[in-house]
């Protein structure tokens, strides 16, 4: 019986304990995640960095890398975004080059 109790224990923690430990950067990843195949809809694989996050409120702004592999292409692209997340939302992103001298302009606007 008591191993019974073990069990059931261990179980409810493996389902509630994960809820617990969310936070929003779970949020973030996916936020990313779908602002980089929108990006690049044509893509054979991408991965992506958070470089640093600056919060204020709910208001947060994302220093993201992409490094992105094409179907035809050889040589993976590489593009830096900054990504402005309000509330858990995406609502404008900005493609920062990777040229040190380069001036920026905003890209989008949701």
């Amino acid at each position: 019986m008591r191993h019974r109790w073990i069990l059931v224990g261990a179980t409810l923690g493996l389902l509630i304990l994960p809820t617990l430990g969310q936070s929003s950067t779970g949020d973030i990843g996916t936020i990313i995640e779908k602002f980089v195949v929108r990006q690049f809809p044509d893509a054979a694989s991408h991965y992506w960095v958070i470089n640093e996050t600056q919060w204020d409120g709910d208001e947060m702004i994302v220093d993201v890398h992409t490094i992105v592999k094409e179907r035809r292409d050889t040589e993976p692209t590489l593009s830096r975004f900054l990504l402005l997340i309000v509330a858990g939302e995406l609502k404008g992103s900005q493609n920062v080059p990777l040229e040190p001298e380069a001036d920026c302009r905003a890209d989008d606007e949701a």
